[in-house]
């Protein structure tokens, strides 16, 4: 690691695609050693390109990225042993078994012998596979295979591990396991960086984290520090009939303490300063202007309010409206 306990040191990363897409503008970050980062946006917010660089697996166009202490551009060879990597996609093969797909990923990194398969086992018994380690990898479960790979990025001791969407498509129970295990590295000293769209799991896992929009890093820091720079209290009204925003701006214009006002259909949500007092004065001048409520709900701050303040649009919204 660096010398000033960084596991991983970005600065002002860039990269366009051939295609003329500019997937970072300028990303720039620090990873404390031992702690869980995570990289949260939704889909096309330039993550995966991000870990691509950081792992060796693309090159920036400008900027500098250093992992475990070394030049992502300059030395790749190293980082790649320093780090494991665990990709969205399975990398497991399915015609082998768990114990035969981590032997293999543990010769690809110079292991072997009594020390591999006791690591093998070991592993295995960490996330619960012994009982179906001689099994075809194919007749494994989606859980199952996310947890062997998990295992396989760690089968060489990493000190940086790299989880990309690790939890896409698992089912709750799975989840929650795997939260656990990725909990359990971070207190044994390794550096998790995970990308996440799941606005909960950035909240439960990450130490700290960046959030991206379209290639930009808009807010950075500790969960609970960005929800607390937030003042005040959300309010969430769904309508009986979708309502134009400007309508509803304008309805909400002479209600003191109201900000953030963003109207999606029959949702309208906003930021008010003192939820308690300012919630009946905005139900009052919804109706007042013809906007019948259906419902309203009142909230403390979230990732979700974290993002709609420093891009102007919900989270939601734009996970419907970005391209990967």
């Amino acid at each position: 690691m660096s010398a000033d306990g960084l596991a991983i040191e970005v600065r002002n990363l860039t990269k366009t695609y051939p295609d003329g897409v500019r997937a970072l503008d300028g990303v720039t970050f620090e990873v404390p050693t031992g702690t869980v980062f995570g990289l949260l946006g939704p889909n096309g917010a330039g993550k995966s390109t991000t870990i691509k660089i950081l792992t060796t697996l693309a090159r920036p166009d400008s900027g500098r990225a250093r992992v475990a202490g070394r030049d992502v551009v300059a030395e790749p060879a190293r980082v790649r042993r320093a780090i494991g990597y665990v990709a969205q996609q399975s990398g497991c093969d399915p015609a082998d078994t768990g114990r035969e797909n981590l032997m293999l990923q543990g010769r690809l990194y110079g292991l072997g012998g009594r020390a591999l398969r006791e690591r093998a086992d070991g592993l295995l018994e960490r996330f619960g596979l012994t009982d179906v380690a001689d099994r075809l990898v194919k007749t494994y479960s989606g859980g199952m295979r996310r947890k062997l790979d998990v295992a396989m990025g760690l089968v060489h001791e990493p000190r940086v591990l790299f989880l990309d969407e690790p939890t896409t498509g698992l089912d709750p129970e799975a989840r929650v396991a795997l939260w656990r295990e990725i909990g359990a590295m971070a207190r044994a000293g390794i550096t998790v960086v995970l990308t996440t769209h799941y606005l909960e799991e950035a909240d439960e896992l990450a130490d700290a984290l960046a959030i991206l929009d379209r290639g930009t890093v808009v807010a950075q820091g500790s969960p609970e520090g960005l929800k607390k720079a937030l003042q005040g209290d959300s309010v969430q009204v769904q309508l009986t009939e979708p309502a134009e925003s400007r309508t509803v701006k304008h309805a909400l214009a002479d209600v003191g303490g109201v900000h953030d006002i963003v109207v999606s259909g029959r949702e309208v949500r906003a930021r008010v300063d003192a939820g308690a007092s300012s919630a009946p004065a905005v139900l009052s001048a919804l109706e007042s202007a013809d906007l019948r409520v259906a419902s309203v709900t009142l909230s403390a701050p979230t990732l979700d309010e974290v993002y709609l303040r420093h891009t102007g649009r919900s989270f939601r919204s734009a996970q419907e409206g970005d391209i990967t």
